[in-house]
Parts: structure tokens; sequence; C-alpha cells
């Protein structure tokens, strides 16, 4: 699933794009810039964007795992770095969001790329 994964994503946009300049690669990887690049993406879909930090991707990513990967609660956790002792059940605003949308008949087809 390397696809999915940032830091592969980034590589491959620094070795398309040729930047060189240090400076630029570390604005590049801070937080800020992503965020307001998804921001971005999400108004271009016509999406409100207020609702969606870059904390969105742990939810997503959590939802995913449990849903379409069928990991057990435990492998989401250890991923995750959370608790496993289930005393205050993290977990579970993870894989229940206020923002989930049921208006979407299937919100899990954003992963399906064919």
């Amino acid at each position: 699933m390397a696809h999915l994964c940032p830091v592969w994503a980034y590589a491959d946009y620094i070795h398309a794009t040729q930047i060189t300049d240090g400076y630029l690669f570390q604005r590049m990887m801070a937080a800020e810039w992503f965020l307001e690049r998804f921001h971005l993406n999400l108004l271009d879909i016509k999406i409100d964007y207020f609702p969606y930090g870059t904390h969105s991707f742990h939810h997503g990513s959590c939802q995913w795992m449990s849903i379409d990967l069928c990991w057990h609660l435990h492998q989401i956790c250890e991923w995750g770095g959370w608790s496993t002792e289930f005393t205050n059940l993290t977990i579970m605003k993870y894989l229940i969001s206020w923002n989930d949308n049921p208006l979407y008949p299937d919100q899990r087809d954003f992963f399906k790329f064919d």
C-alpha cells in the first residue's frame, strides 16, 4: 500500500519537480503547508474545509483499517500509538466521527482507484 504513504508521495513529488532547495523542501514538509493545500483540495470539490484538519487522516485511516482491512482494535491502537487497555476507549472517537456524512452511500469509495 505504498500509494497511501505520505512519505513516498512527497518523495515522488520532490523527484518529479526536481526541487533541490532545502528551505523549500522544509517548508513543504510543514503541517501548515500540507493543511493549506488539503483545504484547497476540499474547496475544489465543494466541501467545507472548516471541520477538517490533519487529524482527519487519523480518523480516515482508522475507519479504513477497521472496515476495509478488517484490522482488530489492538492492531489499530498499535498503529496509532494508543493504549490497548481500552480503559478510556480513545479509539472510539477515531472510529466514529462527528463529521461523518451519512448522505454519502459509501464513503470508502475515495480509496478505490479503479
